[in-house]
């Protein structure tokens, strides 16, 4: 819910721009998608014009509605989606949850010569570090995913880690993503 003007508006948000809000009562910008289907006015909001003009291009897809568009930008940003779709990574896609195989297709193939209007260079793949250091990420990912955590909630802790806590071992990066999480410094 954001209010302006006095009037406050329900919004519909990413889990992106969700983990980006400050505390109910503060200041807060967001580019603003207003749609009106069969008679709903509905409002989307976005911390980044990149998510929205993400989630624009998304829903220009047949068959992925702003549900599903947002359920896609809750998983990955439009960095990420852009270059799943210049290298036509349809499994990245796929598993979105609630994206099945044939729409993740259809997404790349009809966004493919489409991606350059996010206006991002899409990321080069990043080589996974050989130290083994990716699995030790992917492990403590995974253990706060199973302590009941949301897959992007545990990532975007985990990612704001420094590089020194995966050296240090599984057990340090889920104590201190745990510290995170709970808001403790």
């Amino acid at each position: 819910m954001v209010e302006t003007g006095g009037v406050g508006y329900e919004l519909f948000v990413p889990l992106s721009t969700y983990y980006r809000l400050p505390a109910g009562g503060a200041a807060v910008e967001l580019a603003v998608r207003h749609l009106v289907r069969e008679g709903a006015v509905t409002l989307y909001g976005f911390a980044t014009g990149a998510e929205k003009q993400a989630f624009d291009l998304l829903t220009r897809v047949q068959h992925v509605g702003p549900k599903l568009a947002l359920a896609v930008l809750s998983v990955m940003s439009p960095e990420e989606l852009a270059a799943a779709i210049v290298r036509g990574d349809v499994d990245r896609i796929d598993a979105v949850p609630g994206v099945g195989r044939k729409v993740a297709e259809r997404v790349v193939r009809e966004l493919s010569d489409k991606v350059g209007e996010l206006r991002l260079a899409a990321p080069e793949p990043r080589a996974a570090p050989s130290d083994g250091s990716a699995q030790v990420l992917d492990d403590a990912v995974s253990a706060l995913v199973n302590l009941g955590y949301k897959r992007a909630e545990a990532k975007s802790a985990v990612d704001s880690l420094d590089a020194s806590a995966a050296a240090a071992g599984v057990e340090t990066i889920i104590r201190r993503s745990l510290a995170m999480l709970f808001g403790e410094k």
